[in-house]
């Protein structure tokens, strides 16, 4: 069964979330005050409608508590908006609301008022897109949470011949390869086995652990 998301703020980033999870099989009902910019997505999601989600009474006609997850997006100067919104959704049940933060204050905000996630997507842009600048070997990285990420990065070229256990990266840095790809397969490393020239590790670390283990090799 396709997952139920409600998406409510359709600017720039609240219409490419909506896009981009209707293309990958999610039934999406996208809300925003404006009847354009409803106009400009309703060929792209699976519903579109025009309220504003602060009215407590034209929000709940759209029941979403019964929706897997509620996204709000709305961001720029409507700070207010935003955080009503969100203690709505929670007053009306919603089991995953994902809210979006202009600042740190904001981010506490809707987290007290009933956001079970809050993201910040410029913040989010500016950190990775740093990360990729001063490490050009990084090919993507995920936040998992508890300042953790998930990277993959090619291997550095003084890598190339030695094993893990030689590398004790968990001992030197804090380090934890999860997995090696090889010529487009993905594998568990034998700890003895040499790496190659060309492979990916993907491996679990602070973003502090990583950047020293950059720096040295």
């Amino acid at each position: 069964m396709s997952q139920q998301i409600m998406i409510i703020g359709l600017g720039q980033f609240g219409t490419l979330l909506a896009r981009t999870l209707f293309e990958r099989g999610a039934e999406v009902l996208a809300v925003d005050i404006e009847q354009s910019r409803i106009d400009a997505v309703a060929d792209f999601v699976t519903h579109a409608v025009a309220i504003d989600a602060t009215d407590e009474g034209a929000l709940a006609q759209l029941m979403p508590a019964s929706r897997d997850t509620v996204v709000c997006t709305i961001g720029g100067a409507s700070k207010d908006s935003a955080i009503i919104c969100t203690a709505l959704l929670r007053q009306m049940g919603c089991q995953h609301i994902v809210a979006r933060a202009n600042s740190q204050m904001h981010r506490r905000i809707l987290l007290l008022v009933g956001a079970h996630e809050v993201i910040n997507p410029e913040q989010e842009f500016g950190r990775r897109f740093a990360t990729h600048l001063l490490h050009r070997n990084i090919l993507s990285d995920t936040m998992l949470g508890g300042n953790l990420e998930l990277t993959e990065i090619l291997l550095p070229p003084s890598m190339v011949n030695q094993n893990l256990v030689s590398l004790a990266l968990p001992k030197r840095y804090g380090i934890i390869v999860a997995a090696v790809r090889r010529e487009g397969e993905l594998f568990r490393p034998d700890p003895r086995e040499m790496l190659k020239d060309g492979d990916k590790l993907l491996i679990v670390s602070s973003e502090e652990a990583l950047a020293t283990l950059l720096k040295e090799v």
